[in-house]
């Protein structure tokens, strides 16, 4: 089962999704925009991910700077960083794929390849 949330507008996310069909691969498509996943969806995807929190943020993304969460993050706890990244898709790394064991966050070939043409 692969889920892929996504912006549509993201070039980084169109590159993932043309890998994933390219290799016949079936997933589901969420707009993480439109449809940004819930604290506890989120939870439950951090907590079967190799990654920290820190690394679902999209740390180059305008929300991101707006906020000032660079220099807050130290600050921040896990619940409140989950509460963020709950509140706004826009501040949500993509595209961000969940495996039923794994999470891959933004898109890099080599990774797609070793994670899901075994």
């Amino acid at each position: 089962m692969i889920t892929f949330y996504e912006y549509p507008k993201c070039t980084t996310c169109r590159k993932g999704k043309k890998f994933l069909t390219d290799n016949n691969l079936e997933f589901t498509v969420i707009d993480m925009v439109k449809h940004v996943p819930a604290k506890d969806t989120l939870k439950g995807i951090l907590d079967k991910s190799s990654h920290p929190i820190d690394d679902f943020f999209n740390k180059r993304g305008t929300k991101f700077k707006e906020l000032g969460l660079k220099e807050r993050m130290d600050d921040l706890s896990e619940e409140e960083k989950l509460e963020l990244l709950a509140s706004d898709g826009m501040l949500i790394k993509r595209p961000m794929v969940v495996l039923d064991e794994d999470v891959l966050l933004g898109f890099k070939e080599e990774t797609y390849k070793n994670a899901l043409l075994k």
